[in-house]
C-alpha cells in the first residue's frame, strides 16, 4: 500500500531547515541590513556558530554542497585567513561579547585544514566569544582525508561529536558516485575518534544512489550500526542536474524508481529500528538514551540548516562562502562564489548577500512547520494563540490536506494534525501545505521519499 503512495506522492517540495527556505531569500537583505541586525541583539542571548569550508579534495558526484575541489592546500590556508577575518567582523559589530553554545563546521570537508591552522582558528573563536564547558563542538568528517593526528588535534581543540560521511560500502555504488571508501577507513578513523573521547558520533548514509538495491541498503545499515553510532541519518539521494551540474556524471539509468526507493528506505529504517534506533523526525535515528531521542521525547527538538539538532539558540551565525545565519529578525546568506566572498572581506565588509526578513505571518507558518518536522504533529490552536493569530485562518491549508489524510498519512481532529506512523516519511507534504511561498521555485527542491 504504502509503495504506491510513494509513486502517487513522488513531488519536490522543501526540506525545510529554515522558514521561509532559501530559494526565497532576495538581495533586499544585504551586508548593511545584517549589520543592524547585529547591533540589535542582546548579549544575554545565546548563540551558535557555523563555518562553512568550501574545499574538497575529490568531488562526490551525489554531492548538493557549495564546495571547489582543489588539490593543493594554499587556497584552504588563504580561505582561512579570510573567515578569520570575518569573524573579527562580526564580533566587532555584535554589541557585546556572546556565549557561544554550539560550534558546527561543515562543508565541504572541514578535514581538509590542517592541525596549525585548527589551532589559529580556535584561537580566533576563543578571543571573540565565550564557549560554555558543555558547549557542542562538532566537525564533518570525511574519512579518506584523516589521520590520527588530525584527530589528536581536534580532540585538542575540543571537538566533542563528529559527524562521519559515509552514503554506502558498497564499492559498486561507490565507484558509481566517485566516492571510493573502504569500510575499514570508516572503521579506522572511528576507532581513533573513540580512542581520543570524541565518541558521539553521526554517521550519514544515502538511499537512492546508483546501482543501490534493497538488499544493499540492508546491508550498509548493518555494517554501520557495527559501528555503533548514536546518530544515523538515512537521507535520500536528490538527484538535480539542473542545479549541481557534476551530478550529470551519474548514470541516470542506474539510479533506482521511486518504488525502489521506497523499498530502500522501508528496509533500511526497519534495520534500524531493530537494532534499538528510535525515529527522529522523518530521516534521522539516535540510539534512545542519546540527546536528539531525548530531546523527541520532551517535544524539545529543533530543526534548523544542519538539520535535526538539541540546539535551541536563538541566533546562528554563519561564516563562510555560502554560510547561512539565522536571527530573531531573519535569515542571511554569504556569497557563495569564493571570488565575491573574499572580495567582500578583503574590503572589511561582510560577504552577505541576500536573506529574509521574517514577517509575523513567516513566524507562525515557521513555528506550525517546525513542530510538524520534529514532533509530527502541530496543534494549531496552541501555536496560532502564541503568535495573537486565530486557527481559522487555516481552514484552506487543511482542507488541502484532506487528501493525505484520507490515505492515512495524517490524522486531523479539529485545528489539530498528527502524522501517522505511516505518514512519517511523507511529512514533508503536510508541512509544504502551510508554506506561503513554494509556488514559486517548486522544481529546485528534493523528491519527496
Amino acid at each position: 500500500m504504502t509503495a504506491s503512495l510513494a509513486t502517487r506522492y513522488a513531488m519536490r517540495v522543501p526540506r525545510y531547515t529554515s522558514y521561509p527556505t532559501a530559494p526565497h531569500f532576495s538581495d533586499a537583505v544585504d551586508a548593511d541590513v545584517y549589520r543592524g541586525w547585529l547591533a540589535e541583539l542582546e548579549p544575554a542571548q545565546a548563540l551558535s556558530l557555523y563555518f562553512h569550508i568550501p574545499f574538497c579534495d575529490t568531488l562526490c558526484w551525489f554531492c548538493g554542497c557549495t564546495t571547489k575541489t582543489v588539490k593543493k592546500y594554499k587556497p584552504v590556508g588563504e580561505f582561512l585567513d579570510l573567515l578569520m577575518q570575518e569573524i573579527d567582523l562580526v564580533a566587532e559589530a555584535l554589541p557585546g561579547r556572546f556565549q557561544a553554545r554550539h560550534l558546527h563546521w561543515g562543508g565541504g570537508s572541514p578535514t581538509m585544514v590542517k592541525a596549525a591552522d585548527w589551532q589559529r582558528l580556535f584561537d580566533c573563536i576563543r578571543a571573540r566569544f565565550d564557549l560554555a564547558e558543555d558547549t557542542e563542538i562538532a566537525v564533518e568528517i570525511d574519512p579518506r582525508d584523516m589521520t590520527e593526528d588530525d584527530v589528536s588535534a581536534l580532540a585538542a581543540m575540543g571537538v566533542n561529536r563528529a559527524s562521519i560521511g559515509v552514503q554506502d560500502f558498497d564499492p559498486v555504488v561507490q565507484k558509481a558516485v566517485n566516492r571510493l571508501q573502504p569500510f575499514e577507513v570508516t572503521r579506522n578513523v572511528v576507532d581513533w575518534l573513540r580512542r581520543y573521547g570524541i565518541d558521539a558520533l553521526n554517521m550519514d548514509l544515502m538511499y537512492g544512489l546508483p546501482h543501490q538495491t534493497a538488499r544493499g541498503v540492508t546491508a550498509m545499515v548493518e555494517k554501520a550500526v557495527a559501528l555503533r553510532p548514536h546518530r544515523v541519518a538515512l537521507f535520500g539521494y536528490a538527484h538535480v542536474p539542473w542545479m549541481k551540474p557534476h551530478q550529470k556524471n551519474i548514470d541516470e539509468g542506474a539510479l533506482p524508481g521511486v518504488a525502489e526507493r521506497w523499498e530502500q528506505y522501508s528496509v533500511g529504517a526497519a534495520r534500524l529500528l531493530d537494532f534499538g534506533y528510535v525515529p527522529i523526525g522523518f530521516d534521522h535515528f539516535a540510539l534512545p538514551d542519546d540527546g536528539l531521542a531525548r530531546a523527541s521525547r520532551a517535544h524539545r527538538l529543533r530543526r534548523n540548516f544542519q538539520g535535526y539538532t538539541v540546539d535551541d539558540a536563538p541566533i546562528l551565525l554563519g561564516f563562510g562562502a555560502s554560510a547561512i545565519g539565522s536571527l530573531p529578525q531573519g535569515h542571511v546568506q554569504n556569497a557563495a562564489p569564493l571570488k565575491d566572498y573574499r572580495r567582500a572581506i578583503e574590503k572589511g565588509g561582510f560577504a552577505t548577500v541576500r536573506g529574509t526578513a521574517l514577517s509575523a505571518e513567516d513566524r507562525l507558518r515557521r513555528e506550525i512547520i517546525e513542530r510538524l518536522m520534529t514532533d509530527m504533529a502541530a496543534d494549531l490552536d496552541a501555536i496560532c494563540a502564541r503568535h495573537g493569530a486565530s486557527a481559522g485562518a487555516f481552514a484552506t491549508e487543511l482542507e488541502s490536506v484532506a487528501r493525505l489524510e484520507a490515505d492515512g498519512l495524517v490524522a486531523v481532529d479539529g485545528h489539530r494534525m498528527t502524522i501517522t506512523d505511516q505518514g512519517r516519511p511523507f511529512v514533508r507534504l503536510v508541512a509544504a501545505a502551510f508554506d506561503a511561498y513554494l509556488a514559486a521555485g517548486q522544481a529546485r527542491h528534493s523528491q519527496t521519499v
